[in-house]
């Protein structure tokens, strides 16, 4: 995997903007739809738990695991984005990320935020 495979964000053109931050310099809120979310939960299969296990034994990255869990967020973030722009926003504000174990079966990822309508000031 190249350093390009272990982020996520969104392009420069995007049509929903999403932000960690309450407000957009040089936009103003114009309207707050909601919360808005995307949840996934993904699961390693056998052959990767085993080599994650055999590798936290002697140190290191788990590249798959870190691979999985950039996949994950990914596709939470367009579950986001996608909820949004269906409620009508061009905005999500304050976006977050929420981690936790799904029944010891999986990876469950929770992006969330605050879809908005901003608009130039």
């Amino acid at each position: 995997m190249g350093i390009e495979d272990y982020g996520g964000g969104q392009t420069p053109r995007a049509d929903v903007l999403v932000v960690t931050t309450n407000d957009v310099p040089g936009h103003q809120v114009t309207e707050v739809i909601g919360e808005v979310f995307g949840l996934t939960v993904r699961s390693r299969h056998l052959g990767s738990q085993i080599g994650a296990g055999l590798k936290s034994m002697i140190g290191g990255e788990l590249k798959g695991l870190t691979k999985t869990l950039v996949e994950t967020r990914n596709q939470a973030m367009e579950r986001l984005v996608d909820q949004a722009r269906a409620r009508g926003a061009n905005a999500v504000l304050m976006m977050r990320f929420d981690v936790s174990e799904a029944a010891d079966v999986g990876t469950e990822v929770c992006a969330y935020g605050t879809a908005a309508v901003i608009n130039k000031s």
